[in-house]
């Protein structure tokens, strides 16, 4: 009985050897070659909702970029957005200013070599945050003026907080490239659409009525010649779509994103 199963094992084997062997072949990843990238700082939490939009363009236009799934060298800090918006209505704006200064230099030390706000108005401290810094703070209002240039636009509406309406930390600085910004004329629309923003999109909220009512202000300025609409609160490209307009519209977020991009893959 030993004799038949060892002449067996022994047949088996012979057998084997004349198998043909099919090559193993290699799974191969094609990378784009590229130099090294720049790392950038996301100062984010303003709202937390409108920073995912900023982690995801940038991420996904750099993995368009290269043609696969390059990732950038990012690091995000958060804010408090409940405290942010109680120094907002205490007009506490230098305590706004120290906390981006704050941000700004925790990411510093972490490797980041530039950082962005990612919102409009805490670009109302701008000046003094960048002040106190010796890298560059991207600005988001420099992104949008030229996006505007690249459709031959001269006359836009800018829609965002009361602050960046009312005051012209934003739009002066879009005007100052030779661009005309409007903005609603009527207190009650300027109150509700911070309102809108406040109490509902940096919650992620998305009410009909409320996106008719903004819907409705464009129509407004629309008729009284913009050629484009600003979304300028990162909040806005949440609610308002490219398809719900007859006229570009200019979604600082993402605009903002590319600009971030463009910083990233700098030489």
């Amino acid at each position: 009985m030993k004799k038949y199963i060892f002449g067996f094992l022994i047949l088996a084997l012979t057998s084997y050897a004349f198998v043909e062997k099919k090559p193993i072949q290699e799974h191969k990843i094609t990378t784009k070659t590229h130099s090294r990238m720049n790392t950038l700082g996301l100062i984010g939490g303003t709202s937390w909702h409108s920073t995912i939009d900023y982690y995801r363009t940038i991420n996904q236009t750099i993995n368009d970029h290269f043609g696969n799934n390059t990732n950038p060298p990012l690091i995000v800090y958060t804010l408090n957005q409940a405290e942010v918006h109680r120094y907002q209505i205490e007009n506490k704006w230098d305590s706004i200013a120290t906390m981006l200064v704050t941000a700004a230099l925790n990411l510093n030390k972490a490797g980041a070599s530039a950082v962005l706000f990612c919102a409009n108005t805490p670009h109302k401290v701008y000046d003094d945050v960048q002040a106190k810094l010796d890298f560059p703070v991207i600005h988001i209002a420099d992104a949008t003026a030229q996006a505007i240039h690249e459709k031959g636009l001269k006359k836009v509406l800018f829609l965002g907080t009361k602050y960046s309406m009312e005051e012209p930390f934003i739009t002066k600085r879009i005007e100052d490239n030779g661009i005309e910004v409007l903005v609603p004329k009527k207190k009650k629309q300027i109150e509700e659409l911070h309102r809108i923003i406040q109490e509902e999109l940096t919650y992620g909220i998305i009410d009909k009525e409320s996106k008719k009512y903004v819907l409705g202000i464009i129509a407004e300025a629309i008729a009284a010649g913009a050629q484009g609409v600003v979304l300028g609160c990162t909040e806005f490209p949440l609610m308002i779509f490219q398809e719900d307009l007859e006229v570009p519209a200019f979604n600082t977020t993402e605009i903002h994103s590319k600009a971030g991009v463009d910083y990233i893959l700098k030489n």
